[in-house]
């Protein structure tokens, strides 16, 4: 389908801080750059159809102010929209609000590169225990989708996820994304052997090695 090693060391991923009204919040950012046009990576990201075929489907009203749903997982709504070059949502799952905004940029030698940040408070207990990747690697499996949609114009939809994910070449991806999702985190000041640690506890649930299960993207 792809190489993993290669789309793994294709994205950059960053973990920090951020003080916000209602205390401290944890940031990740992931970025990768495709072989694409700005038009086209935008319309990729914001039409329902073509979103449904590389990440979840998604319902709502998809225009500034409006609200949105990604079936099974998140909804919110949208709260900054400048096309082609981004936009930001609330990011609503369960009880818990957090935000998101993504930033497309042309890149100077071609292709666009599309950048999300994910915004949350999140407890000290729940990030010791998985750390970034428990949302990280699900985004890296979304910047896969992506990348397969771009290039070869195959779905990567729930069911082609899931069922990839099952597959020695899922867990290897979830596995190395668990990884760079640790060294990330230490980059970002986390001590190494809890970084570590979370990492493994992220890995192990991800690919069904252990009854824990981080929370979705």
């Amino acid at each position: 389908m792809i190489d993993v090693t290669q789309q793994i060391n294709a994205v950059r991923r960053q973990v920090g801080k951020r003080v916000l009204e209602a205390g401290e919040a944890r940031v990740v950012t992931i970025s990768q750059a495709y072989d694409a046009t700005l038009d086209d990576l935008w319309d990729a990201c914001t039409d329902p159809e073509r979103i449904s075929r590389w990440f979840l489907p998604v319902s709502g009203d998809l225009r500034l102010h409006g609200r949105y749903q990604f079936e099974g997982n998140a909804g919110g709504r949208i709260e900054r929209c400048d096309p082609p070059k981004g936009y930001a949502a609330t990011w609503e799952y369960g009880e818990e609000v957090s935000w998101v905004e993504v930033r497309l940029t042309a890149e100077p030698n071609g292709g666009t590169r599309f950048e999300l940040e994910h915004t949350a408070h999140v407890d000290d207990e729940r990030w010791a225990e998985f750390g970034p990747g428990a949302v990280g690697v699900g985004w890296d499996m979304g910047f896969l989708g992506l990348a397969i949609h771009l290039s070869s114009g195959q779905d990567m939809g729930p069911q082609e996820a899931a069922a990839w994910s099952a597959s020695d070449e899922g867990r290897q991806f979830m596995t190395l994304s668990s990884q760079a999702w640790c060294d990330a985190n230490i980059a970002g000041g986390e001590d190494g052997a809890a970084a570590r640690a979370a990492a493994d506890r992220t890995t192990a649930a991800y690919t069904a090695t252990a009854p824990d299960e981080p929370a979705e993207p």
